[in-house]
């Protein structure tokens, strides 16, 4: 098994957030036991805001396969987006989280996020690891 990790989940380990760290890392490494960790550029590209190099950011994300995106993910998050926003969603919600969403599901990924409500809502077969 493959599971997608979210950038917040990345970010809560990172930059040892008090808050999350303990059930991040936690997550994290169960998530390994079960099989492969994995991010794509949308996460990449999040994570990427705290660094000042990429060889940085390269070395703090050593160990995850990096997948590129599909064209059927595409399509699909922008049909949730459009649901979203249809639904009175506000702006600040952008397109790439629904990326994300689409990109775990299209391909049969687990998802490890924090944003369990949102992905829960658009993308209801998603298997996800959440808080």
């Amino acid at each position: 098994m493959t599971t997608l990790v979210d950038a917040n989940v990345l970010l809560d380990v990172i930059t040892q957030n008090d808050r999350w760290m303990s059930w991040s890392a936690d997550a994290l490494t169960d998530a390994a036991a079960r099989g492969d960790l994995a991010i794509n550029p949308i996460i990449y590209a999040e994570v990427s805001l705290g660094y000042d190099t990429i060889e940085a950011l390269d070395a703090a994300l050593l160990g995850f396969a990096r997948l590129p995106l599909p064209y059927e993910a595409g399509f699909l998050a922008a049909r949730c987006y459009l649901r979203y926003r249809k639904a009175g969603g506000a702006r600040r919600s952008p397109l790439p989280a629904f990326y994300i969403g689409a990109h775990a599901a299209i391909e049969g990924h687990e998802l490890l996020t924090r944003d369990e409500a949102r992905y829960r809502s658009y993308f209801p077969t998603l298997v996800l690891i959440a808080p």
